[in-house]
């Protein structure tokens, strides 16, 4: 894996993203060893399935759903925020068109854990937990151990906060997440982290997690210039290639644009076979 050095180095300043979305260039990462996986996995900040148009529409984000077709899925802010904190999905419309089942099933109406969802096509799930992360604000992940096409898989889906004091505080408790498993491990969500090189809080990830330096942007929806949504994984040989789901649906839907990533699942079934950062 590149250096701690050469990963900060060839990070791409903000000013460089935003002439990216000013030219409209394609917004893709691809492994230059990699090539297409066996399983898509995708990250999506909803908004509340309320769209940049100001009107809730829960069946415009479900549309953007289908439009991903990914294995894997996880959502962001898809509970209602105050009150009773109600899921805003219809999960069983939602299972029937694509055959995603959410991993954790809560008790009461929401549909995750602070907003969180995890959506799976397919696989053995072996383990799934809550995790209340650190902060002045009320955030949370959720945790699943995996089996998927033959291999194991941690997944972490996570929405992290505002502040960069918490996110440094809540990316420490994440990594150690990730280390406490010898098994392949994604780490993807809305961390809410636009900086890069040295001041960004996503920094200590580095080496475990990659391609930290391959931020591409993804809110807002209609201009994208901020890399706020991630899709990272451990090691970073496992991801094949990142994309921004870029369509005239989800600029729409809502303020985030989904991201999605092809894995590499070949020769992947132990940590060491992917090759341990």
């Amino acid at each position: 894996m590149p250096s701690l050095g050469f990963m900060l180095h060839k990070s791409p300043t903000l000013p460089a993203s935003i002439i990216s979305a000013l030219q409209k260039e394609p917004r893709r990462y691809a492994h230059e060893r990699g090539h297409d996986g066996h399983a898509t996995v995708a990250s999506y900040n909803v908004h509340k399935c309320v769209g940049v148009d100001g009107l809730f529409d829960p069946d415009r984000v479900a549309a953007v759903i289908a439009e991903i077709d990914a294995d894997i899925l996880a959502l962001q802010e898809a509970d209602a925020r105050f009150g009773r904190r109600a899921g805003l999905l219809d999960l069983g419309s939602l299972e029937a068109a694509s055959d995603l089942v959410p991993v954790h099933q809560p008790e009461s109406q929401s549909h995750g854990w602070h907003g969180n969802v995890l959506l799976v096509r397919e696989g053995l799930i072996q383990d799934v937990r809550r995790i209340a992360l650190p902060g002045v604000e009320p955030r949370g992940a959720l945790l699943a151990d995996l089996e998927i096409k033959g291999v194991r898989l941690r997944v972490i889906a996570a929405h992290l906060g505002l502040l960069r004091r918490s996110r440094s505080r809540q990316t420490e408790l994440l990594l150690d997440l990730a280390r406490s498993k010898d098994h392949p491990t994604l780490l993807m969500g809305d961390l809410n982290e636009w900086r890069v090189r040295r001041r960004s809080s996503l920094v200590p990830l580095l080496p475990h997690f990659g391609p930290l330096h391959a931020p591409l942007p993804s809110f807002p929806s209609r201009m994208p210039i901020l890399a706020l949504d991630r899709i990272l994984a451990s090691p970073q040989q496992l991801i094949a290639s990142i994309e921004v789901h870029n369509t005239p649906l989800a600029r729409l839907a809502s303020d985030h644009l989904p991201i999605k990533a092809r894995l590499d699942l070949t020769d992947c079934d132990g940590f060491d076979a992917c090759g341990s950062s």
